[in-house]
């Protein structure tokens, strides 16, 4: 491509007649502009489905702006696209006038007048309750949204806001009770005292944050019976505060055990905060759900906070007031973390997906399984009716037992039997096994539960579910051994399909989440 040529300095005359020409022109150039934009736009506005430009699908719309490259000139037009762009659904069109008069108009590259390069929006301008909206929206949901999350992700942060507002609103009598326990509005106390108390409460407090952490992975597979009970504890905290008010000579010892159940509680919530958060994010925005869902929250406490003072100042009841925010934050608190869906399956989920694969032949959806799935398991609550993992003296009474259905799982690395005495049944792993062997395991000890339940039931025989869903009867050893045989030849030929089944309903199955005791039979 030759190089453009260059311009000479003009003379003295010819600059003076180039001002004047320039001077007489400038506001029949501004006229023209200003019409050629208002006609593009009108054009463009009504033009057919048709001739609208191509979008690059490839990027989501939030992200980046698209440009269309755009090499054709306005029809009748001295303006010329140079490309269009949309960002967040507004689409502008940039524009700019050739430069008629210059050399390089024949050449390839295309030059243009300076100073006539503009933007034409193709949108009318935003209404200001949309501007305000979109600025609130940047704040409570992440960018994107709804694309951006899992449909279950409304109902948990509506859940979790009207929790939050109701902790707002306890959070403002209960403080005041403490402080006219503790005799800060009375006077009555020195305020040397006054500090000495409250520092040994949160002291308590931070002791009790301490020992709950030793509860480890279970923040992880177990994170919505945690979740709920540390809200439980919450609760409980309180309550014990406002108790406060009926025996204020006892502040310190009550100050400090409510203080060790909400600081107990304020662990859980921080420790199940982020697999919450990850389970609602979709692609890589863990942190923008996560802010926005903190935001939620805070903003649901101001709220609360802030009734509750105006409504303390017309000294309403106390117990009446907090049995009704009790209330409020505890079915909060319920549908919050019921309304969270999981991809795992620990041992609750494990336990609704073999029941239902056994009775109807078909495995739970995601959303199915986690609502079915028990919260009220607390930790602090002995195993369930399923042991896996356990010490060999747990699951034998009888070394005869053993000896009896060991020939039934010479092929297995694992041994499954039910403890009469305790009304449960175990799985024990072998020193050979492995993550497949603990999960057929596990898949066997539900089937052995199953069966033998059918089988005492299709024989009328009375029996009653302890609190821990535990068994109460005790069969015969050839009782025991029909139900296991039955049992291998059920796993034998189902657990495939069943992994198979879970897998195309999304579940993702490992024997970390089903947390299994680490003991292990060594020939």
């Amino acid at each position: 491509m030759p190089p453009p040529p260059l311009k000479l300095k003009q003379s003295s005359a010819s600059s003076t007649n180039q001002t004047l020409t320039t001077t007489a022109t400038s506001a029949q150039d501004a006229r023209l502009l200003v019409r050629e934009t208002l006609r593009i736009s009108a054009n463009l506005a009504s033009s057919t489905p048709s001739q609208a430009l191509p979008l690059d699908t490839q990027a989501p719309k939030h992200q980046l702006p698209q440009l269309l490259h755009h090499d054709q000139d306005f029809v009748g037009s001295s303006l010329r696209l140079v490309c269009c762009e949309e960002i967040d659904g507004r689409r502008w069109n940039y524009v700019a006038e050739p430069d008629s008069s210059s050399s390089s108009s024949s050449s390839a590259a295309t030059t243009f007048k300076k100073g006539s390069f503009r933007a034409l929006s193709l949108h009318s301008p935003q209404p200001p309750l949309d501007g305000l909206m979109s600025f609130v929206r940047s704040y409570v949901v992440p960018e994107g949204f709804p694309d951006s999350v899992i449909p279950s992700y409304v109902p948990y942060m509506t859940w979790r806001a009207l929790k939050h507002f109701f902790g707002g609103a306890m959070g403002v009598f209960t403080t005041q009770t403490l402080l006219n326990s503790v005799g800060v509005s009375r006077n009555t106390a020195a305020p040397g005292a006054v500090a000495i108390n409250w520092i040994l409460k949160d002291g308590a407090g931070r002791v009790g944050k301490m020992l709950f952490a030793r509860q480890g992975k279970k923040f992880d597979y177990d994170l919505k019976q945690l979740r709920f009970a540390g809200d439980l504890l919450m609760e409980l905290g309180a309550g014990v505060e406002l108790a406060t008010a009926a025996v204020p000579h006892m502040f310190l010892p009550l100050a400090c055990a409510a203080n060790v159940a909400k600081n107990v509680a304020a662990v859980t919530s921080t420790s199940t905060r982020t697999p919450i958060y990850k389970a609602f994010a979709k692609g890589e925005n863990i942190g923008d759900v996560t802010a926005k869902g903190e935001c939620v929250g805070n903003i649901a406490d101001l709220l609360g906070t802030g009734l509750s003072i105006l409504i303390s100042k017309r000294n309403p009841s106390l117990i009446t007031t907090f049995a009704l925010l009790s209330c409020g934050y505890v079915v909060s608190s319920y549908q919050e973390v019921k309304s969270v869906v999981l991809h795992t399956l620990n041992r609750a989920r494990f336990s609704v997906a073999v029941d239902a694969f056994l009775k109807t032949g078909r495995v739970p959806s995601l959303q199915e399984g986690n609502l079915k799935e028990n919260v009220f398991n607390f930790p602090w609550v002995k195993d369930g009716p399923v042991v896996l993992g356990p010490r060999f003296k747990d699951a034998f009474q009888e070394p005869s037992v053993y000896l009896a259905i060991e020939p039934f799982f010479e092929k297995e690395r694992y041994v499954v039997t039910y403890n009469p005495s305790k009304g449960k049944v175990y799985a024990l792993f072998k020193d050979q096994a492995k993550s497949d062997d603990i999960l057929k395991a596990a898949f066997h000890a539900q089937v052995l539960l199953y069966f033998m339940q059918s089988s005492y039931n299709s024989q009328h025989m009375y029996q009653k579910e302890n609190k821990d869903g535990s068994l109460n009867f005790e069969p015969t050893a050839k009782d025991l051994e029909a139900c296991i045989v039955e049992s291998c030849k059920m796993v034998s030929t189902s657990y495939g399909i069943f992994k198979s089944k879970a897998k195309e309903q999304g579940w993702m199955m490992s024997e970390a989440h089903l947390n299994p005791g680490r003991a292990r039979l060594i020939k």
